[in-house]
C-alpha cells in the first residue's frame, strides 16, 4: 500500500526564517511557498531525493500547527506516506482497525489528496498518507 516516504512536515514558527536557514545555511533546493488555506498554514518545500521536506508555518494559532507548536513547541510535525490511491488506503486501514483522523480524502499542499492516521494508532506519531496529482 505503502509506496515511500512522501516528506516530512517541521512545524515553523518563522517560515522566512526557516526557509533561510534551509536553502541558504543548509543548500537545499528550494521549491517555492504555498498557502492551504484548509489547513490554515503557510508550507514551504525542499525536495531531497524520492522525499520532501515541508516547513509549516500555522496562519492561525488555532490550527492544528499552531496548536502543536503551542504545546511542544516547533519540531518534526508528521511523516507522509505516498499510496496510489489514498481513499483506498483509508478504507484499508479503517478495516484494519487504524484509528484515522480523517475518513475522507481532504486537499493539501500542491492538490494532493491526504488524510491523516491518528497518533494513538501509530505510538504518538501523526502520519499523513498522501496521494500525489501525477501518481
Amino acid at each position: 500500500m505503502f509506496k515511500k516516504i512522501d516528506h516530512l512536515g517541521i512545524a515553523v514558527e518563522d517560515l522566512a526564517a526557516a526557509v533561510d536557514l534551509y536553502r541558504d545555511t543548509l543548500g537545499l533546493d528550494y521549491a517555492g511557498e504555498e498557502t492551504v488555506a484548509e489547513q490554515k498554514v503557510k508550507t514551504a518545500f525542499f525536495p531531497l531525493g524520492e522525499s520532501s521536506i515541508e516547513l509549516l508555518e500555522p496562519t492561525d494559532p488555532d490550527s492544528p500547527v499552531g496548536k502543536f507548536i503551542a504545546k511542544k513547541g516547533p519540531g518534526i510535525h508528521h511523516i507522509a506516506l505516498r499510496v496510489e490511491d489514498v481513499a483506498k488506503a483509508i478504507e484499508t486501514l479503517l478495516t484494519q482497525g487504524v484509528r484515522m483522523i480523517d475518513t475522507v480524502p481532504r486537499e493539501g499542499a500542491h492538490g494532493a489528496k491526504i488524510a491523516f492516521i491518528h497518533p494513538k494508532s501509530t505510538p504518538g506519531i501523526l502520519v499523513e498518507i498522501c496521494q500525489r496529482r501525477d501518481d
